[in-house]
């Protein structure tokens, strides 16, 4: 239930539970569910410069605490990691207990741990603070996608999803530049604090402008031998992952040993929710094909969008030489031309369905791909061919993500959210890790990590992220056509006052 009942009103903290209904002035405007949109975009804006602002403190960090670079690490792996392990789960227990309560909820307890982290006296306490501020993190970004996908019409909902990708991609982009200027002007802890004056923004706006909950599943007793088998296969396998990212095959007992239990645990997850009466994740889900291909895609996708941002700063400052200001300029390309590209291509989803623009973009992306690796020495080609690949990537991820939407059934909007966020931060860490073994395989061979080592790291790792490109194009050429009974209702029906 989302209100009290005359009878039997809610009272003390239960009202905490209660998601207040929006002013009727917003709630019978016609344009209401663009207001979601833009309320979702803020969030997802906000946790995209978050992401980028963080890791261009880590030398910061390293110094300010004097400490080794790989403590400093787990303030961003921390965060990652609990994010990845909690966005699932969060999406269940969304569909159960109400989306914008979640949300708004997320919003506060970002906020809050925001101020802890600026407020830190230790890098252990930074560390614990950005662990909450992955669980606020994960209450966002659960509900992101589901809150558009129950507000906006099928007819639409590419175009929101493009919008909200948008905001992810400018996020992304002005990272560095403002982090940088923060960290100059003001010090590291205001990279932090920044997000406050968003996050109350963000709160105020949840609670004036998103719906209260439709379409939500029975609440039922939640999951938790599921959790308990899910949140640790993913950590361990992102361990693995970033251990393969940053020290290649020197440790492979360890990684073994980590990629072993991560098989063990997942596999128990898999048996539990087979017998589980009311399951975390539904595997019937993967079951429909437009979800499970329009999935796999993704998570490739997002390999490679991560996978390129990270090796594209590394080929520029160890070959061309360049300031890390610079080479984050060059790179920003690619974020502001997926920015640009993406409401339209969300418009295209909705014309055209979801095929064409994921197939052309899929294979742009990977036609540029292929293009760097025989023009890594040329700067202008450099930076036109990342022009490319953020507009294939722009093409193809809105009409992808309103495809996996529109296959779940809309009580579950929040588990198939809580999937593809999944899908974002595992992409992130196969992206980082598959072009870090790369690099460090070449480079192994050559102690002085020379020049013409890194670039033929370089070359051959866009060959193999041209290559998944074309699996992901595939993929999305496999997928059926959107079924008539599942995804989002065209209509909404009025809130009750309260």
């Amino acid at each position: 239930m989302n209100a009290g009942t005359k009878e039997d009103p809610p009272r003390g903290w239960r009202r905490l539970m209660i998601e207040p209904a929006r002013p009727a002035v917003i709630r019978e405007w016609p344009g209401a569910h663009w207001l979601v949109v833009a309320t979702v975009s803020m969030g997802a804006f906000l946790g995209q410069l978050d992401a980028s602002i963080v890791t261009l403190a880590l030398p910061t960090l390293q110094q300010e605490f004097n400490t080794s670079l790989a403590a400093v690490e787990w303030v961003a792996l921390s965060y990652l990691l609990v994010l990845v392990a909690t966005v699932t789960a969060v999406g269940r227990l969304a569909d159960m207990i109400g989306r914008k309560l979640l949300y708004t909820y997320g919003f506060a307890l970002f906020t809050l741990a925001s101020i802890g982290c600026g407020l830190s006296p230790s890098l252990g306490v930074l560390i614990g603070f950005r662990v909450v501020q992955a669980v606020g993190a994960a209450m966002l970004q659960a509900n992101s996608v589901a809150l558009i996908a129950t507000a906006v019409a099928r007819t639409s909902l590419g175009r929101a999803i493009g919008i909200q990708g948008a905001a992810q991609a400018v996020g992304l982009a002005l990272g560095p530049t403002v982090g940088g200027l923060l960290i100059s002007l003001a010090g590291w802890r205001w990279i932090f604090f920044v997000n406050v004056p968003v996050g109350i923004v963000g709160i105020v706006l949840g609670i004036l402008l998103l719906p209260r909950s439709r379409h939500l599943a029975p609440r039922v007793p939640f999951d938790w031998a599921g959790f308990w088998s899910f949140g640790p296969a993913v950590i361990l396998f992102m361990l693995a992952l970033s251990l393969a990212g940053s020290n290649g095959l020197t440790s492979p007992v360890l990684l073994l040993v980590l990629l072993g239990a991560a098989a063990a645990l997942f596999a128990l997850f898999l048996r539990l929710e087979r017998r589980a009466p009311d399951p975390m994740i539904d595997l019937r889900l993967f079951r429909r094909r437009s979800f499970s291909t329009a999935i796999a895609a993704g998570l490739l996708s997002y390999l490679i969008l991560f996978a390129v941002l990270f090796l594209v700063p590394f080929f520029l400052e160890h070959v061309r030489h360049l300031t890390p200001v610079q080479a984050g300029a060059v790179l920003s390309v690619m974020p502001i031309a997926l920015g640009i590209t993406a409401p339209f291509a969300g418009r295209a989803r909705d014309r055209f369905g979801a095929r064409i623009p994921t197939v052309a973009g899929m294979l742009l992306t990977a036609v540029c791909l292929l293009a760097l690796t025989l023009t890594a020495d040329n700067q202008t080609a450099l930076v036109v061919l990342l022009a490319g690949i953020g507009v294939g990537l722009g093409a193809f991820t809105p009409a992808n993500n309103a495809a996996i939407m529109a296959a779940a059934p809309a009580q579950q909007s929040g588990m198939a959210g809580g999937i593809l966020n999944l899908t974002r931060g595992l992409g992130t860490s196969l992206g980082v890790a598959i072009v870090g073994l790369i690099l460090g395989l070449q480079t192994s061979q050559n102690t002085s990590a020379s020049a013409s080592a890194v670039t033929t790291g370089f070359q051959t790792s866009t060959a193999v992220l041209a290559l998944l490109a074309l699996v992901a194009a595939a993929l999305a050429w496999r997928r059926d056509p959107p079924a008539k009974a599942a995804g989002t209702p065209t209509n909404t029906p009025p809130e009750p006052a309260v």
